[in-house]
């Protein structure tokens, strides 16, 4: 196998291939002889057709197979051979086959190399959460007027499932400290972000921006449709919707860019798991400003 790799851009390569010999030559044999089994020729029964009149007949079909399924094969084994990680379908060009040879050209998409430095010591400003009275009253009051209760007592707190209206106050606490831890990790890990890509700026690769963008639309018109917007309205404003998505579509695949390189850099395992594992890194490395 004949190989050539030429830089289109960051992202982007284009592979020149080639094979002959044996590889092409027994993928013909392979396909005729599948052609053989099925081919109804007038005067011969199915896999006694001579090759000649095979030939005459399927020639045109036998060489559309080949090309079916033996660019598939080299085109795999040629980003082996290279080492590169293609990262959607290729665009094939220019194929060539004979009963010897075949060549075609493949442009890829592939993750491009960036260069993430800052990363160590990102500075996090971090707001104790605190509860205090008032935000409890004001929660037991929403519940008090949504089940038209006349007062807040121990028995109004057994009819929400607590010992005495003490314990209904307790559970009121845990539940807005965690709201607000929620909110918290939300916040800090908004900080980190920013700070990591205002420092770098460099070319998406086009299809994980499609990607993504389709995701977010798909899951935007379904948030709209479950909180009962009609079809027809969502159909109607999906222009601007999805106008309205590409930055955001931009800006996550970015994200998931810098945090793979910095999975990269500190031996993370790049898997489902790798943008919360390196997050989690940042904040041990981070400089802490604690109010």
């Amino acid at each position: 196998m004949k190989t050539e790799v030429k830089v289109v851009d960051n992202a982007k390569r284009e592979i020149c291939v080639e094979v002959s010999g044996d590889v092409v030559k027994n993928k013909f044999e392979d396909v005729f002889k599948r052609i053989s089994q099925e081919a109804k020729v007038k005067g011969f029964r199915p896999g006694h057709v001579p090759r000649d009149i095979l030939e005459k007949n399927y020639s045109s079909l036998a060489h559309e197979q080949v090309i079916r399924e033996l660019v598939p094969d080299i085109y795999g084994e040629a980003l082996d051979k290279e080492k590169l990680a293609a990262i959607d379908l290729p665009q094939i060009t220019d194929v060539k086959l004979d009963r010897n040879s075949l060549s075609f050209k493949a442009r890829l998409e592939i993750m491009p190399e960036i260069t993430v430095n800052k990363y160590k010591g990102l500075k996090i400003e971090y707001q104790q959460a605190q509860v205090n009275p008032d935000e409890i009253k004001r929660n037991i009051d929403s519940i008090k007027e949504s089940r038209k209760a006349e007062i807040i007592d121990d028995n109004f707190a057994k009819n929400l499932g607590y010992p005495g209206l003490t314990e209904l106050e307790k559970v009121m606490q845990r539940q807005l400290a965690a709201q607000k831890d929620s909110q918290q990790r939300h916040n800090i890990e908004s900080q980190v972000i920013e700070q990591l890509i205002k420092e770098l700026d460099f070319k998406l690769p086009e299809s994980l921006v499609k990607k993504q963008h389709e995701d977010l639309l798909r899951q935007t018109k379904m948030d709209l449709a479950i909180k009962g917007v009609p079809k027809e309205k969502i159909e109607e404003q999906e222009k601007k919707i999805a106008q309205d998505l590409e930055p955001e579509a931009k800006k996550q695949v970015k994200i998931y860019m810098i945090l793979s390189a910095i999975a990269k850099k500190e031996n993370i395992a790049v898997d489902d798991h790798m943008p919360q594992k390196v997050m989690e890194f940042l904040f041990r490395e981070a400089d802490w400003v604690i109010k």
